[in-house]
C-alpha cells in the first residue's frame, strides 16, 4: 500500500523503514530495507539523535554488515530479477486497483466479523490487516482447520508462547479474484473454524 500511496508515507518521519516483498507486493521471499543517507533532511517528525549537532546518517555500512554477511549469504539472481519485476508491476494502474481492492476486502472482512460479535483489537482496519483477539472465545489461535492466519500476541497476553490473536490479511486472497461478499464467507469460515476449535 505504501508503493502506491494507499496510505500515510513513513518515508517523511522515518530513517529505516523496512517491509517484506512477498506478501502485498506479490514478489519473491525476502525483505527490503530503506534508509536515510548522507545529510538529507526530514519533511517532518523528529529528529532521532536528538542532542547530537550533526545530521549526517551513517545507516547505509551498518545495515549492509549487519545483513551481509551476518544475517544472509549472497543473493540468488533469480530473486533480483522477481523482486524487479514486483517493483515494476506496483508502477501500474492494475496494481494501484489491486491494493485498492485489497483495502475494501480487509475492511469486507472486518464489517462481517464485527457483525458476529468478534472482537478486532483496532475496530476496524485502515489496511490490508486485521487483528482479530480469539481470547473472548477461550482460544489462543486456530491450527487444525487449514485456514492459513498467523496467531499473534496482542495487548494484554502474558507471552508470545500462546498468543490471543490471530492476523488476518486480504492480498494473498484478493490476487485470486476474490471480492467484498466473498470476505464475508471468509468471515463466517472463520467463525465457524473458532467454533469448531473450542468444541476440541
Amino acid at each position: 500500500m505504501l508503493f502506491t500511496q494507499e496510505c500515510v508515507s513513513p518515508f517523511n518521519c522515518c530513517d529505516i523503514i523496512t517491509s517484506t516483498t512477498h506478501k502485498s507486493l506479490r514478489g519473491p521471499r525476502g525483505g527490503i530495507i530503506f534508509y536515510r543517507k548522507g545529510t538529507e533532511p526530514r519533511k517532518r517528525g523528529i529528529l532521532l539523535n536528538q542532542g547530537v549537532e550533526s545530521d549526517r546518517y551513517d545507516l547505509e555500512d551498518k545495515i549492509n554488515s549487519a545483513v551481509f554477511p551476518s544475517l544472509q549469504g549472497g543473493p540468488h539472481n533469480n530473486h533480483i530479477a522477481a523482486l524487479a519485476i514486483a517493483l515494476k508491476q506496483v508502477a501500474s494502474p492494475e496494481y494501484k486497483a489491486y491494493m485498492q481492492q485489497v483495502k475494501k476486502n480487509a475492511q469486507a472482512l472486518a464489517f462481517a466479523l464485527l457483525r458476529k460479535k468478534c472482537r478486532l483489537v483496532t475496530g476496524g482496519t485502515d489496511n490490508h490487516l486485521l487483528l482479530w483477539d480469539l481470547r473472548p472465545l477461550g482460544l489462543t489461535g486456530c491450527e487444525l482447520c487449514h485456514i492459513t492466519v498467523n496467531k499473534v500476541s496482542i495487548f494484554g497476553d502474558n507471552g508470545a508462547i500462546t498468543p490471543g490473536g490471530v492476523k488476518i490479511g486480504t492480498p494473498a486472497m484478493t490476487s485470486r479474484g476474490c471480492l467484498e461478499s466473498d470476505f464475508e464467507t471468509m468471515a463466517d469460515f472463520l467463525l465457524r473454524a473458532a467454533h469448531i476449535a473450542i468444541m476440541v
